[in-house]
């Protein structure tokens, strides 16, 4: 519960770097443990801890409905879009968080492509005061202490995306793994 592995966020930079564009999902490894101890039956972690632990979260253009058939699909596109982020929601909810890229011509969410010309302006907002990184091409670009709102401009062509990082049980850990925007 510290974060993804970190050959695992090499790996994925690698490939993007690469060219392909491949969506970041999380999921928690669950498996729930039954201790007997004579009488006493406890289940230590179970299933509804780690389902609570770790979502993805998609940004969608409308809420869901009651259709299951259009519902499904459009959950299907945000995700194959990657118009969604990964969220570690134990320690504090991750709802609220957000990561655009402003241009000219649009804003672009996670997964988007956006074109540089005439500059680029990406916005985080933080669900708390928390540190997070914007890398660029795999690579730490600018870090941002203490604070729940943040910006950075440029005109640099890159794949950009964001870590979280949040205080809890005495350690620093991976709150909140942004999929990236394109800047062409």
């Amino acid at each position: 519960m510290r974060g993804p592995l970190p050959a695992a966020l090499h790996r994925w930079d690698e490939l993007l770097s690469a060219g392909k564009k491949v969506v970041a999902i999380g999921g928690s490894d669950a498996h729930a443990y039954k201790l007997h101890l004579g009488p006493l039956k406890r289940t230590v972690f179970p299933y509804e801890f780690h389902f609570h632990a770790i979502n993805n979260h998609i940004l969608l253009p409308r809420p869901l409905g009651s259709d299951a058939i259009s519902d499904t699909s459009l959950v299907l596109e945000a995700l194959r879009q990657g118009h969604c982020f990964i969220g570690y929601d134990l320690p504090a909810p991750t709802r609220g968080f957000s990561f655009t890229a402003h241009g000219l011509q649009k804003v672009a969410l996670m997964g988007d492509e956006l074109d540089r010309k005439g500059g680029v302006t990406f916005k985080i907002r933080l669900p708390r005061r928390t540190d997070c990184t914007l890398f660029k091409d795999g690579k730490p670009l600018r870090t941002w202490h203490n604070r729940d709102l943040c910006t950075h401009n440029t005109t640099e062509p890159g794949i950009y995306r964001l870590e979280v990082y949040i205080q809890y049980l005495g350690k620093r850990r991976g709150w909140i793994y942004s999929n990236p925007v394109y800047v062409e």
